[in-house]
């Protein structure tokens, strides 16, 4: 009796405590969940915005330029000979300096020649004499065959004599000329107007009318012309222009394309493409008044085809590549950007013209849209900052 009575009331005492278990957890669950609801929910943090630098697009004259390379080429080049043998005994010009046509370049030891014209001379003397003398014969000689005095073949011979008298007087004559030609080859002069390069012989050399060097080589500098070349699918627009007379401008530019050397005319085009690259040769004069084109330089020729007016333009940093096309990021009101897609047309320098879809004076990103995507808030800063 008494151990049933101590079973019931350990088993009660279980149940009480097994009631204070559940009801102090459920009281803990309803402490925490008006806790939660008592306290305000985080909010996430707002996304800084993006610094770029933007350009308002607008308005310029666009040129349409095709760009080919090309190398300079002299209108003019003549590699001075000596045109006589014989030893070189002066210089009369400085590398590098201009000359024109006309001036005196080198002399060549003349004492020889003017020997060989003193000797023509005399010869041409003496035979003058002997023509002079067989024409006074001939004459008594004609005087006597008319009174029948002398046989007639006396007077054909005197009549040869003087022929053959003459001849030696007109070919004393001509040994002469000759001499003073090559006389006056000994002083070498130039035959164009140019700039003349290195010395290639010193004074005190003998030099030799078959001499392969020359003494120097007289370049035309002023005008100086650029041979360049041209996809042949542009052949019909120039020849256009140069069948209506228009004046086609050509600029020539350094090997980088960053510095114009200067700015010339057409001249005229090639007659003939290339097959292999599909190319024709164009060339064109520059004044070069500052010599800034030398012979045989390379450069990037740009002809002018033609001129857009008004046409909007942008930055080429503006502009984006997608697979679906070109575009840019536009500066909204609100400072998000938006994508714009655009047609784009010529390029000038940094300058990209849009054919469609931009108007002027719409801001676009030129700087730091490697960051952005469509609506990112953005805020613009000037040009360096960023």
């Amino acid at each position: 009796m008494g151990a049933s009575t101590s079973n019931t009331r350990r088993r009660v005492v279980w149940v009480a405590l097994l009631v204070l278990f559940v009801l102090a957890a459920g009281g803990y669950g309803l402490v925490l969940r008006a806790g939660g609801a008592a306290r305000p929910e985080a909010t996430a943090p707002a996304a800084r915005p993006v610094p770029v630098v933007a350009a308002p697009a607008r308005a310029r004259d666009m040129g349409v330029y095709i760009t080919g390379l090309g190398s300079v080429t002299p209108l003019n080049t003549a590699t001075i000979h000596t045109r006589v043998d014989g030893q070189l005994m002066s210089v009369r010009f400085q590398e590098g300096q201009h000359v024109n046509r006309g001036d005196l370049l080198a002399e060549i030891d003349p004492r020889p020649f003017e020997a060989q014209l003193t000797q023509y001379q005399g010869q041409l003397a003496r035979d003058q004499a002997l023509l002079d003398n067989a024409r006074v014969d001939l004459e008594r000689y004609q005087t006597l065959a008319a009174q029948d005095a002398i046989p007639t073949q006396q007077l054909d011979t005197q009549q040869s004599l003087v022929r053959q008298y003459a001849g030696a007087v007109e070919n004393d004559q001509g040994l002469i000329d000759s001499a003073r030609v090559q006389l006056a080859y000994c002083r070498i002069t130039s035959p164009i107007g140019g700039r003349a390069g290195l010395r290639l012989v010193d004074p005190g050399n003998i030099v030799h009318a078959a001499d392969a060097g020359g003494i120097v080589v007289i370049t035309q500098l002023q005008p100086i012309a650029v041979v360049f070349t041209i996809p042949e699918d542009n052949i019909p627009a120039v020849l256009d222009r140069l069948q209506r007379g228009v004046r086609i401008t050509v600029e020539a530019y350094d090997r980088e394309q960053k510095r114009k050397l200067s700015t010339g005319t057409l001249l005229t085009i090639d007659n003939q493409v290339d097959a292999s690259t599909g190319t024709v040769k164009l060339k064109a004069t520059f004044p070069n008044t500052d010599n800034r084109l030398f012979s045989s330089q390379f450069v990037n020729a740009r002809l002018l085809l033609d001129v857009q007016h008004n046409a909007t333009v942008v930055p080429a940093a503006a502009i984006q590549r997608s697979p679906r096309g070109a575009f840019v990021y536009v500066v909204r009101p609100d400072q998000t950007v938006g994508v714009r897609p655009v047609t784009v047309g010529v390029a000038d320098g940094d300058d990209v013209a849009i054919a469609a879809g931009l108007a002027v004076g719409e801001p676009v990103v030129v700087d730091g849209a490697d960051r952005l995507r469509d609506g990112a808030r953005v805020a613009v800063q000037a040009r360096g900052a960023a």
